[in-house]
């Protein structure tokens, strides 16, 4: 056998799964297509930790009540940005209200503590920049805010350290099953292996036309993200959520320096739109208040974990959904016992489950600016102005651990492009420096995937650029 487990996808769950793994003495790949680890996670700074409150059934509230305290704990052990932070689940009509009433019982069944149901003067109190009256909400302290992609760059990287293969740019074209295991087949080369962890979410293969769906079923609608940049005392203090009689939902998630605003609908709605709605909800907002606005496809798909075919040495996760960040460290560690029980292994004695310091120079201190730079000058040159990303940053992250290799990997890893003029004075510096630490030409540097070239041509030959 090459390889006792192959990891099918390299996005947040892969990952998760490849950190749980890594811990035993199996020889693992992951098989990614794209050049980058996770680029199934939005280029967002912040993503919801949820409690199972609003969860669709109990196997998804269950999930994420432990992926809650999984992700605390990681939080902590890879010195990651995550911020405890309450919630507010609001209802502004009596028809809402008697939802949220059925939501708090459901929540207290499922033996969700540290949940209030709250009235009208008490969310006022909890959230005094809120402009719609509200009927009630509920009050929930166990939710929280993460950066999900150094999330999932953390897990790959201790990952990566103890010895499990990361295979980007290589796409897998068939699996097919045999006496003991699993031959797949990519663009690259073709593997035999103990067993197969699919965490592709559609159907790929042939050897799933015959898995059973557990009524599976795709529950997609559109999302609709904003930005709006935090001024004087109109901030938030919540994270907030309600859902209207017509099925919105409406999301507000604040950070230090801007609010991350979202509103999910069956249709792809106007920034007009958008600006209407949060407007009636939030006070002191003005246009001017939003930099940014983008949609997407929103997913609240029920999360399977199909070992039906474990016998024959392959797992499949199907389905996408909105809190699935914080379901994954909880499914990863259902996948690593499942391992456990089907392939004889051990703890290994020499783990290493340490992730390598990295500095963000906007967060230090003007002390330990100067003591970064006393080491490195590097971090005394700033590439991007707005949200104060220097040299030494861009260069660590292109040379860590699976390294950022295209200019996407350098804006997910550093927070570079993301600011107010979103790469207009930085864009050209990083792709020189990526083509200086790749030993490169700048016209092979790629945004994000193959021919996406962010450079196509010269107009004239110069040595460089």
């Amino acid at each position: 056998m090459d390889y006792d487990v192959l990891i099918l996808g390299g996005g947040i769950f892969g990952c998760a799964i490849a950190y749980e793994l890594s811990k035993y003495s199996l020889n693992i790949a992951v098989i990614e297509k794209e050049y980058d680890i996770a680029t199934d996670i939005e280029i967002i700074n912040s993503t919801i930790v949820f409690d199972g409150t609003i969860a669709k059934n109990d196997i998804m509230s269950t999930l994420e009540q432990r992926g809650n305290v999984l992700i605390k704990e990681l939080a902590e052990k890879f010195n990651l940005s995550y911020q405890p932070k309450d919630m507010l689940y609001l209802a502004y009509c009596d028809k809402e209200a008697q939802k949220l009433q059925k939501t708090y019982e459901d929540a207290v069944d499922r033996g969700i503590e540290n949940i209030e149901l709250i009235n009208s003067k008490k969310v006022a109190e909890v959230e005094p920049n809120l402009k719609k009256e509200v009927i009630n909400g509920i009050l929930s302290r166990n939710t929280g805010i993460i950066e999900p992609y150094d999330l999932a760059l953390a897990l790959a990287e201790v990952a990566f350290d103890n010895g499990v293969n990361f295979r980007f740019n290589e796409k897998v074209l068939s699996i097919e099953t045999i006496a003991k295991g699993s031959i797949i087949t990519t663009t690259k080369n073709k593997f035999k292996c103990k067993m197969v962890i699919n965490t592709i979410p559609q159907k790929n293969y042939d050897i799933e036309d015959n898995l059973i769906d557990e009524e599976y079923k795709a529950v997609r609608r559109k999302i609709n993200y904003f930005l709006m940049e935090n001024e004087g005392d109109k901030k938030l203090s919540n994270i907030m959520l309600s859902i209207s009689e017509n099925n919105q939902i409406s999301v507000a998630v604040p950070n230090p320096n801007s609010t991350v605003g979202a509103i999910i609908h069956d249709d792809i709605i106007s920034m007009r739109e958008a600006k209407d709605i949060i407007k009636k909800q939030v006070k002191g907002i003005r246009n001017n208040y939003i930099s940014a606005y983008y949609s997407d496809t929103y997913y609240s798909d029920t999360i399977i974990i199909n070992d039906s075919y474990v016998d024959k040495g392959y797992i499949k996760i199907s389905g996408k959904n909105y809190s699935e960040v914080t379901m994954t460290p909880a499914i990863a560690k259902i996948i690593s016992e499942t391992i456990r029980e089907n392939i004889k292994c051990t703890l290994k004695k020499d783990y290493t489950d340490k992730r390598r310091d990295i500095f963000k120079f906007r967060d230090l201190s003007n002390e330990e600016r100067q003591e970064l730079i006393d080491v490195d000058k590097k971090y005394g040159n700033i590439v991007c102005y707005c949200n104060k990303v220097s040299e030494g940053e861009i260069v660590d992250a292109i040379r860590r651990p699976l390294g950022a290799r295209t200019v996407e990997g350098v804006k997910r890893r550093t927070g570079a492009m993301q600011g107010s003029c979103k790469g207009a004075t930085c864009l050209h510096k990083i792709v020189n420096i990526l083509a200086r630490e790749l030993n490169r030409d700048v016209l092979e540097i790629v945004k994000d995937t193959k021919d996406s070239n962010i450079i196509v041509g010269r107009m004239k030959e110069f040595d460089g650029i």
